[in-house]
């Protein structure tokens, strides 16, 4: 299954967009806000926490004045003049300015956090003015460092190892608030996928859309492995996104910080970075976009060489009784080598781009040498400036080559952002038209009523049944008959709402009402007593109840084997398919609807048995729509439905209807 939206098929725009619908909903809702309200929270957080920690900061300071001046004169002499300046100067209106702006924007969308969004902010601005200390911290190094180096210089000793422990102490503080911003960070993310996860499952189980989108024919849908986008792309997308977003936060505090510094030392050092960094990271992300698409494919080939390995697993037992194995080697192997062939063109391109990130970040290695030497060695600026300047540059060359050195990331990124809004938006697509044709069905509590019904299978003008009247009324018993391929279980799809007619209505009764046994019963993942009740809530029937419906079906064995209901086993395999089928019927006297449709609901069983357990449902107050061959089945049905496979059909009672 090939996605027909591969993302080098997308615009920048497109791609922003589907950005948004994935990540907006998480912090704001997305159909009462645009795209410019969450980056103007986004801006308007950054604006609260900078005014937060420039508060913070400036108390800080005043607090050490009034203990240790002299101390905090000396060796911090150049965060005091920051500081000052800013208050001094229209820096300071124009920051608390920024502050009330920020402020005012969350209090005016304090209505659309609500439904626990202000945690998710809370987190993000927490994580936020972690990442501020940090940088702060970093920028007061640089200052320290000139402060060490010219000690070293002037052979300062005991100015040194002061220095030396100030510098210490700037770790101390650092370490736990970046483990602290790190913890924060990944319990955000979890926090995200969790809500992510349970939107997407919500909207693939609503409307049977999970059945929609993985139809008989492959053809027919082009969203592939569903599993793999709710798993492994919701944890990527919330991880990376997270890793994108304080990244640039982080090299946008980093820029501001540093810029400032760096500009004071050497306007020629800061003009010169910013022509370098442009250029390089134009040429890099022009590099970078035909790793987008090989990404995309990986991800693709991946999540199908998975696949068939559980499908290996989850069909064991019939593939060791064909002795299939070389075949299903062969598949595996198949699928083992797209995998292996697109990651060998991977590798070649991510270490194209590999070498020339390194380059560029190499060559940023000279310019502060080539540039500050000049000045340096006319004595313009000491030594302990000169290892400043260095220390600015690459604080900022690393802010401003922040996409660069995290190119192959964003290759995964993208393509992760397109199978998994592609997946959003083809579950929300299908959920709506689902629910639009549901809305002109009709709901009989007492009938099943078929009028002037045309079934043609999805997406296909192939008639398999033509203008089809039926009413199936309470106590009714009908048997459908016809040659293999007729469209027999196409009907029962059509009477279940599985499929909907071309022409024509039909009225079913509502959800719970009508049970569908297939021929090979469906078993789910969990205990006996949840296998037996399934879909009904276990809660409702006692151990006593369950076990002598479990008799009633034939199932005495079952009991004797696992006297404990609840355990837990993989029933499929443990179960022969006429257990399986007993098992069902079990399900279905348990369920008690008004009507059973059985698709060959006991052809792996004996006569004995299944006479047995259709005079079980003769006694229940139900209908019951049969597909079945054996001629046994007769004397259980009051009605023959007989499909040709042309689409006409006869209908007769079963006193007068002779098997061939």
């Amino acid at each position: 299954m090939i996605d027909k939206n591969p993302p080098n098929h997308k615009t920048l725009k497109n791609q922003l967009s589907s950005l948004r619908r994935l990540a907006q909903p998480f912090f704001l809702p997305l159909e009462q806000n645009s795209g410019w309200d969450f980056i103007l929270l986004l801006i308007s957080l950054l604006f609260c926490v900078g005014g937060i920690v420039l508060i913070i900061l400036t108390g800080l300071i005043g607090f050490f004045e009034n203990i240790q001046p002299i101390l905090l004169d000396k060796y911090f002499g150049g965060v005091v003049e920051t500081v000052d300046t800013i208050w001094s100067s229209w820096w300071g209106l124009f920051f608390s300015g920024i502050f009330i702006i920020g402020s005012v924007c969350f209090f005016n969308f304090r209505h659309q956090l609500r439904n626990k969004r202000w945690i998710h902010w809370s987190f993000l601005g927490i994580i936020v003015l972690m990442l501020l200390a940090v940088n702060g911290i970093n920028a007061g190094i640089g200052f320290i460092a000139r402060d060490l180096t010219n000690a070293l210089v002037d052979k300062q000793e005991s100015g040194f190892y002061k220095i030396l422990g100030i510098y210490a102490c700037c770790f101390i503080v650092a370490l736990p608030i970046r483990v602290s911003q790190i913890f924060f960070t990944y319990k955000l993310g979890l926090i995200w996928r969790e809500w992510l996860s349970k939107s997407l499952i919500s909207d693939y189980m609503k409307n049977k859309a999970y059945y929609i989108l993985n139809p008989n024919d492959e053809q027919e849908t082009d969203v592939d492995n569903p599993d793999q986008r709710i798993t492994d792309d919701t944890r990527a997308f919330t991880g990376q996104s997270l890793s994108f977003t304080l990244g640039i936060f982080d090299a946008f505090l980093t820029f501001s910080l540093n810029i400032i510094i760096l500009w004071t030392i050497s306007t020629t050092l800061t003009l010169s970075l910013f022509a370098y960094a442009t250029f390089a990271t134009s040429v890099l992300i022009i590099a970078g976009k035909n790793l987008v698409r090989i990404d995309f494919d990986q991800l693709r080939y991946e999540a199908d060489f998975r696949y068939g390995l559980v499908h290996i697993r989850d069909n064991a037992e019939s593939i060791a009784f064909y002795s299939g194995e070389d075949p299903e080697k062969a598949e595996t192997n198949r699928r083992l080598f797209e995998v292996v062939k697109n990651f060998n063109l991977l590798i070649i391109w991510r270490v194209i781009i590999d070498v020339m990130r390194r380059s560029i970040n190499y060559a940023g290695n000279f310019f502060p040498y080539l540039i500050m030497a000049v000045p340096y060695f006319a004595g313009e600026i000491d030594y302990g400036r000169f290892i400043q300047a260095s220390f600015a540059f690459g604080m900022v060359e690393g802010s401003l080559f922040f996409i660069v050195n995290q190119i192959e990331e964003l290759a995964k990124f993208t393509a992760g952002i397109s199978r998994l809004e592609g997946f959003q938006s083809k579950v929300e697509k299908v959920s709506n038209q689902i629910f639009s044709t549901d809305k002109d069905s009709e709901i009989s509590n007492n009938s099943i009523v078929i009028n002037n019904a045309d079934l043609y299978p999805p997406g296909s003008t192939k008639t398999i049944i033509e203008d089809l009247n039926l009413n199936i009324n309470q106590n009714d018993s009908l048997l459908v008959v016809g040659p293999s391929g007729c469209g027999k279980t196409s009907l029962l799809r059509m009477i279940s709402g599985l499929w909907k007619p071309i022409n024509g209505k039909v009225s079913r009764p509502k959800a719970g009402e009508l049970l569908f046994i297939p021929q090979k019963p469906y078993m789910i993942l969990g205990s006996l007593r949840e296998q037996l009740c399934y879909p009904t809530d276990q809660n409702k029937f006692s151990d006593d109840h369950l076990r002598s419906v479990l008799k009633e079906v034939n199932l005495s064995s079952l009991i004797d084997r696992y006297p404990d209901l609840t355990i837990k086993q993989d029933w499929p395999r443990i179960l022969s398919l006429g257990e399986q089928q007993r098992l069902a019927f079990g399900r279905l006297l348990l369920n008690s609807p008004r009507f059973a449709v059985l698709d060959e609901a006991t052809s792996a069983l004996d006569i004995n048995t299944e006479e047995h357990l259709y005079s079980l449902l003769r006694k229940r107050d139900l209908a019951i729509i049969s597909v079945g061959h054996r001629p046994t089945l007769i004397d259980f049905h009051d009605s023959v439905l007989t499909l040709k496979g042309n689409g006409s059909w006869t209908l007769q009672p079963s006193s007068s209807y002779e098997f061939n």
